[in-house]
């Protein structure tokens, strides 16, 4: 039965849109199986690039989409759980994961595919109580959608065999490797899934609609279009993270060039292949698409480090989880050596607290500039100091699983008060910049005489913070005393300024929105002075662990 121009599209769409949803579908079914171990394993498995690799390809096997993986990754990278250089082994390997798609497509099995996804549906709606079933059934109706979608594709693009214009346009992509690549990229971008466009390109080889030397330059072009996602991923995202971006790009990009320069070289093998084991077309382009990333993943496994040398310069900037990133938490240390763990844990506080005072420094600039890169800053900073504490934290639990001496159990616990207070700082740092960000947004003005205020106080708050950092290490009850001196200070100070804004309020001199505004500033700045009165009194001896009746703690 012929076709009319319009079943055509409406079979290859809808094909398209039920292979799209069987994709989803059966990778939401494996996620959450996996539960949440996809975060774990990317977490576990990246101290070296080949271990990130494999990391990439279970973890695309799983969520059955490198986009996605990669989008993750690039998560974790932002948020400083993950370094630069851990994040190109995994972005490696997500790009082998979307191969298996392929092969699944080339096992040719999509006669069967409406009783598979006929038994899925029955799992959910009759057994979907029991979770394991339920995720069983996802994961069958979601393999046996992708099939059936497939199934109407290639019924639709069948009649385009018979259009001279496609003929002559895939004549052109034959003869013009270069055109291919463009319209692999082009197509990937458009429908955003790599093993969509590969899916597509295997229905089109099957149905004789392309030659092998015009498929596998579409190819090459459906691994550089699938990079967009993870631009768009990093728009938003730090440094590090559009540094990880550029990563997928320029590794897809550069595999994608030699392989264009060595096509006809590729042509043959894949050739061979398809004849040596007598692979159907689907097969033949799976093994094309696998080929070119595996090789692609060896060819730049080496060069980890200069590809995060080349995103370095292509992206410049300070990447934050790099620098502050902990390197004395030793798991092995831990379980050796305990004592001298938590020496190394103690330095990695003070790392801690120095990030966190640098963010109160770059919050006071921002008050004054309202620039929008220093804010920005500000936010990836404090997105470290949350990723760092958690890593600290889970550090210091893990030492009770160790035999410990007294002395160290006290300071364990001490360490583990610090860290708290610090991420309590960084979370009032956060609401003091916010507030300015709202002074500069909504052009809300403060009186000169407020401002000198707000000046005197931010100086006594950061001269007792600092202090408090820099003695972390110092077990001198003078020095820890002297920060307690400073935040009563600060507390005098504060209530000065209150009361001289009450003045101001009864004058009529004070605007309503920048009287409110001057409350919330002189209240995060009071708040960030007791904690770091609470720090100086967490690290006191235990001859100063009864505190004096005058103390606060705040927060």
């Amino acid at each position: 039965m012929e076709l009319s121009p319009m079943e055509v599209i409406f079979l290859f769409l809808g094909g398209l849109g039920i292979f799209l949803y069987g994709l989803k579908m059966m990778g939401d079914g494996l996620q959450a199986a996996a539960g949440d171990r996809l975060r774990e394993i990317l977490n576990r498995m990246t101290s070296n690039p080949l271990l990130g690799v494999l990391a990439g390809i279970i973890v695309t096997i799983l969520i059955q989409s490198s986009s996605g993986t990669t989008a993750i990754t690039i998560g974790l990278v932002s948020a400083g759980f993950m370094t630069l250089r851990q994040s190109i082994g995994v972005i490696m390997g997500a790009n082998i994961g979307t191969t298996v798609t392929a092969f699944i497509i080339g096992l040719d099995i999509g006669a069967y595919s409406l009783p598979i996804l006929a038994l899925g549906a029955f799992m959910i709606f009759f057994l979907g109580s029991r979770p394991q079933a339920n995720n069983l059934g996802r994961v069958l109706f979601g393999f046996g959608a992708l099939f059936y979608g497939l199934e109407l594709m290639g019924d639709g693009v069948k009649p385009l065999a018979d259009l001279e214009s496609f003929s002559n346009l895939m004549l052109d992509v034959s003869h013009n490797p270069l055109l291919g690549i463009a319209v692999g990229t082009v197509l990937t971008v458009i429908v955003q899934s790599s093993s969509a466009t590969i899916a597509i390109l295997q229905g089109f080889y099957a149905n004789n609609l392309v030659e092998l030397d015009a498929a596998l330059p579409i190819l090459l072009g459906d691994n550089i279009g699938t990079t967009v996602t993870a631009i768009l991923a990093a728009l938003v995202g730090s440094i590090a993270a559009k540094r990880a971006a550029a990563v997928h790009v320029v590794f897809n990009v550069i595999g994608a060039t030699i392989f264009l320069i060595g096509l006809p070289l590729f042509t043959r093998l894949i050739t061979y292949l398809q004849g040596t084991f007598e692979l159907n077309p689907e097969m033949t382009i799976a093994f094309g698409h696998g080929f070119f990333n595996i090789t692609n993943t060896l060819i730049h496994l080496p060069f980890v480090f200069a590809l995060a040398w080349i995103v370095t310069k292509l992206i410049p900037g300070k990447d934050f989880s790099e620098e502050f990133q902990p390197n004395q938490l030793d798991p092995l240390l831990l379980k050796r050596s305990p004592g001298i763990a938590l020496q190394g844990a103690q330095a990695e506080v003070k790392n801690l607290g120095n990030l966190t005072l640098s963010i109160l420094d770059d919050s006071q600039s921002f008050s004054k500039s309202g620039d929008s890169k220093k804010y920005k800053e500000i936010k990836e900073k404090i997105n470290v100091v949350d990723t760092l504490q958690d890593s600290i934290k889970k550090y210091l639990i893990d030492a009770s699983k160790y035999d410990i001496s007294d002395e160290d159990i006290e300071r364990q616990a001490t360490l583990l008060e610090i860290t708290r207070i610090l991420h309590k700082v960084s979370i009032q740092i956060n609401e003091y910049t916010e507030s300015y960000n709202k002074k500069f947004r909504e052009k809300i003005e403060i009186s000169d005489e407020a401002k000198e205020g707000l000046q005197n106080l931010y100086e006594h708050v950061y001269k007792s913070f600092k202090k408090a950092i820099d003695t972390l290490d110092i077990y001198s009850p003078q020095e820890l005393e002297e920060v307690i001196r400073l935040s009563q200070k600060s507390y005098k100070i504060e209530n000065k300024l209150r009361k001289q804004h009450v003045k101001r309020l009864n004058k009529g001199t004070c605007s309503t929105d920048g009287g409110l505004l001057y409350v919330d500033l002189i209240s995060n700045l009071e708040r960030i002075g007791y904690n770091a009165r609470n720090i100086s009194e967490t690290n006191l001896d235990e001859d100063y662990d009864e505190l004096s009746e005058d103390t606060v703690i705040y927060e």
